[in-house]
């Protein structure tokens, strides 16, 4: 099954999120940058690629390069079960696999539930998480800096760069 992204409401007090999981913590990403969320697929190693990029899918006649988010995030490695999903992303004409443990909802929120990040997290040079969206009844919804992600990656191109695949 394969989930469209839903346009991102024209009110600009609200954003649409597509949420996911990753080792049971929730995780967003502004739909506008999702094309798509497909089921886990073969993904073929791709020789000297950068450290964040675990290979290549070809989906409909296109290869797209996806991150193991799972590893990014520095929580381990992603799972290969039923509920693995690959979300599309097309940031600034980049299209980007991410690999994820689960996709779960696509929700619409009022920008003022959208809190920064603690100044501690981001001193400490931890950016990956752009805001956090606080829930009644639930844990918090962490919202990704796609920048980030894709800054990350390409560093962990660049030659002598040792990357973890921990996203800071």
């Amino acid at each position: 099954m394969m989930y469209e992204a839903v346009a991102t409401l024209a009110d600009s007090s609200t954003v649409a999120l597509a949420c996911f999981e990753v080792k049971e913590q929730l995780y967003a990403i502004e739909v506008e940058y999702v094309r798509e969320i497909v089921r886990m697929m073969e993904i073929t190693p791709l020789p000297n690629a950068p450290s964040l990029i675990e290979g290549v899918i070809d989906l409909r006649s296109t290869v797209i390069p996806v991150m193991d988010l799972v590893r990014a995030l520095n929580r381990g490695a992603a799972s290969t079960g039923n509920d693995a999903r690959i979300i599309v992303l097309e940031i600034d004409g980049l299209v980007l696999g991410l690999w994820v443990d689960a996709a779960t909802d696509v929700l619409t929120v009022d920008t003022r539930q959208m809190e920064d990040v603690p100044d501690l997290a981001t001193q400490a040079g931890y950016d990956a998480v752009r805001h956090v969206v606080r829930r009644d009844g639930g844990p918090p919804i962490m919202i990704l800096a796609i920048d980030r992600l894709v800054e990350n990656m390409y560093r962990s191109a660049l030659p002598g760069v040792a990357m973890t695949g921990e996203l800071q």
